[in-house]
């Protein structure tokens, strides 16, 4: 792998280490909130994002870089209140990861490319969980465009851009 190939990689990388610490985050405030029914449903998908995120730390060191840090907290992008809004952040949390997902999937190759797909269906199968509606390929760069031109911050490849989960 070329050197500029390398440090795309672990652009994606990092990119996504951001976004699984801002969707660790995120659960906790939805694991406060989300109603007794989908409680487990919640924890499942926290200890999902907790496994990615330590991956994703040993991924960076073993490429020598330096593991983004979690924020000590997360603006979120909306008030979350009560049940209803609990579910509709699980679902944009999910959506934000599977976002930078499909940047590592496009910047990998390899074994490294198979676990990034395997993170994004996991990611937009939750989505769909907690949304109740799917899109064709998610992740893309359209959908993220969309999303944000609905003022909505969409996902994004850069490690800053998850200070929202």
């Amino acid at each position: 792998m070329s050197d500029k190939a390398e440090a795309g990689v672990l652009t994606a990388l990092q990119a996504a280490l951001a976004a699984e610490h801002a969707a660790v985050y995120g659960y906790g405030v939805v694991g406060g909130r989300i109603g007794a029914q989908r409680q487990a449903e919640a924890r499942s998908a926290y200890d999902a994002h907790r496994a990615r995120r330590d991956a994703l730390v040993r991924e960076v060191r073993d490429l020598g870089g330096r593991p983004v840090a979690a924020s000590a907290a997360y603006a979120l992008p909306f008030a979350v209140t009560d049940s209803a809004t609990a579910v509709r952040l699980a679902a944009e949390l999910e959506e934000r990861v599977a976002d930078v997902y499909s940047d590592l999937v496009r910047a990998s190759s390899g074994e490294r490319r198979g676990s990034a797909a395997g993170a994004l269906r996991e990611a937009a199968v939750r989505a769909v969980r907690w949304s109740g509606e799917s899109v064709a390929f998610p992740g893309l760069a359209e959908r993220a465009a969309a999303t944000a031109g609905a003022g909505v911050a969409g996902g994004s490849a850069s490690p800053s851009a998850s200070a929202t989960p």
